[in-house]
């Protein structure tokens, strides 16, 4: 990792700053750009907004327009799935009543994890990347088990590759998530098409 500062400049890595979307709102535009290319996920996540006057919809509104206004802002049939879910599971927790910034990365993952459709992985992305947590790691995403693998020369896979890099990852904190960003980068300087991309979920 020493090497990876030292060698990347700070100005290279993805920016970490709070959200202006609100959480259910970041949490929809991860869905919508979940293995996609980043043009391809920037039009969709466009279109969408468009479609509602430029915002996010709120939870009852999704829920109440057709499949096939959303389907024609480019979502399939699974996100357009995922998208409602989190609609109806905020509508019946009362999400939009609760300090959700002030929990844990924990409580986080545990209260949003049972929506289906969003795994560990998405929580990461959205602690990360709308909440600006500073101590993230995701074994799951494949761009940094990629990256861990190349640097550290690492021989396990699937169950034993995770393990290995949580391991790793343990020196990092509490600073694990600038950790993840100069993976990343280290991914794009060597030619990833979307290291940032899930491997599972």
């Amino acid at each position: 990792m020493a090497t990876l500062i030292e060698k990347i400049p700070h100005s290279q890595l993805q920016k970490l700053k709070s959200s202006k979307f609100q959480l259910r709102e970041y949490l929809i535009l991860s869905i919508i750009g979940q293995q996609l290319a980043i043009k391809a996920a920037d039009a969709i996540k466009k279109k969408f907004i468009a479609q509602f006057e430029n915002q996010i919809p709120s939870s009852e509104r999704i829920l109440a327009t057709p499949d096939e206004i959303l389907k024609s802002c480019g979502l399939s049939t699974q996100k357009l799935n995922y998208i409602k879910n989190i609609s109806q599971y905020w509508i019946d927790n009362k999400l939009d009543k609760k300090d959700l910034v002030s929990l844990s990365d924990e409580e986080l993952i545990e209260l949003l994890t049972p929506i289906k459709g969003v795994g560990k992985w998405t929580v990461q992305m959205v602690l990360m990347f709308c909440l600006a947590r500073p101590d993230v790691f995701a074994p799951e995403d494949y761009g940094l088990q990629s990256a861990m693998v190349e640097l550290y020369r690492l021989k396990q896979t699937g169950a034993e590759l995770k393990k290995k890099t949580v391991l790793i990852a343990e020196k990092w904190k509490p600073y694990r998530t600038t950790a993840c960003l100069y993976l990343w980068a280290f991914k794009d300087q060597n030619g990833s098409k979307n290291s940032k991309t899930k491997k599972y979920d």
